[in-house]
């Protein structure tokens, strides 16, 4: 336990920035998820641009590698588009 104010700050920010983004990897996962579960087209595809914002928000945040988002985006464009 930290004895000086600013690094209990710290700590405090931390555990709610560590909160937050589990929330938003937790939603992240589950749009992705519902994208692959989708049984028709027209789902998919209103479930990917829903799941294309979330995932782009994800990067510029920097809550996953821009990379990484990028080749999730791809591989979802190329389910849909195989449906």
């Amino acid at each position: 336990m930290p004895n000086i104010k600013s690094a209990k700050k710290r700590m405090e920010l931390s555990r709610r920035w560590r909160e937050q983004n589990r929330k938003s990897r937790g939603r992240l996962r589950t749009a992705v998820k519902a994208v692959r579960q989708a049984e028709d087209r027209e789902t998919a595809e209103e479930r990917l641009r829903e799941a294309m914002v979330l995932l782009d928000r994800a990067a510029r945040r920097r809550l996953y590698h821009p990379n990484k988002v990028a080749r999730i985006k791809g591989q979802l464009q190329r389910h849909v588009n195989g449906l």
